[in-house]
């Protein structure tokens, strides 16, 4: 196997408010208003996917965004990695809308891959610690690197 390759899943309420903003700006434009091109880039925005892939015979990696399967991001070389570090942390996202806006704060695992002492990629998130080790794992038996658990206030190597 020479691609890594992971990708955030959207959740199946924003899946699903994304597709009928999409259906419905497609009714919206058959019926000649062109308030459909919004709901349509809307929909289109809610079903958009972060990931990332690592080509190991190519020696490259790329940040994707995928769209309904298609994904799009430029290919770079790869640095040498020195060590995987699972790192726990907390995100914050706000959400606008016209004339209110909320910030939800959440935890969340980062995967990194760590080259030139301090210098890293993040390549994979999520808020399961399980999943981010056994990433972590992959890395580890893929590019022959060791792993940094720094999920806890003390740090180890794995």
């Amino acid at each position: 196997m020479n691609l890594i390759s992971y990708q955030k899943p959207i959740p199946f309420a924003k899946k699903f408010f994304g597709f009928t903003l999409l259906l419905g700006g497609l009714v919206a434009l058959l019926t000649g208003s062109f308030f459909g091109l919004i709901f349509i880039a809307i929909g289109l925005g809610l079903n958009l996917a972060e990931g990332s892939e690592i080509d190991l015979a190519s020696k490259t990696y790329r940040s994707t965004k995928s769209l309904f399967g298609f994904k799009i991001g430029n290919w770079k070389p790869i640095p040498e990695f020195e060590y995987v570090s699972v790192f726990k942390t907390k995100e914050s996202q706000t959400v606008r809308v016209v004339t209110a806006e909320t910030t939800q704060t959440y935890a969340i695992i980062h995967v990194n891959l760590f080259y030139n002492r301090n210098k890293h990629i993040t390549f994979y998130k999520t808020t399961d610690k399980k999943d981010a080790f056994d990433v972590a794992e992959h890395f580890k038996l893929a590019l022959g690197i060791d792993i940094l658990d720094a999920t806890e206030s003390e740090k180890k190597w794995l």
